[in-house]
C-alpha cells in the first residue's frame, strides 16, 4: 500500500499514521509527544487561506501544525 502525507488529504479525509520520513530525531519525538503516534487515526480539519497551517483532529483534540511539518508524517487512506 503506498504512504500518503498530508498533502494527498482533502479536507474531511480521515488516515492513520504509518510512520515518519528520515530526519530531525527531535522533531519526530515532538509529534510523538503531541499524540501522532504509530496506528494513531487523524483527521484534516481545516487548511489556512494560504495553505499554512493546517489544522488536524487527533485523540479527540484539534492540533495545528505548519504544513512541511506535517508532511514528515506518513499515512495511508482510513477506511
Amino acid at each position: 500500500m503506498e504512504n500518503l502525507k498530508i498533502k494527498d488529504l482533502k479536507i474531511g479525509e480521515a488516515a492513520i499514521i504509518t510512520g515518519y520520513e528520515a530526519g530531525d530525531h527531535s522533531y519526530k519525538s515532538k509529534l510523538l509527544s503531541l499524540g501522532l503516534t504509530k496506528n494513531t487515526h487523524l483527521k484534516l480539519i481545516k487548511v489556512a487561506p494560504l495553505g499554512d497551517p493546517i489544522e488536524l483532529e487527533v485523540r479527540g483534540f484539534h492540533l495545528s501544525l505548519r504544513k512541511d511539518e506535517a508532511n514528515v508524517i506518513l499515512l495511508r487512506k482510513d477506511a
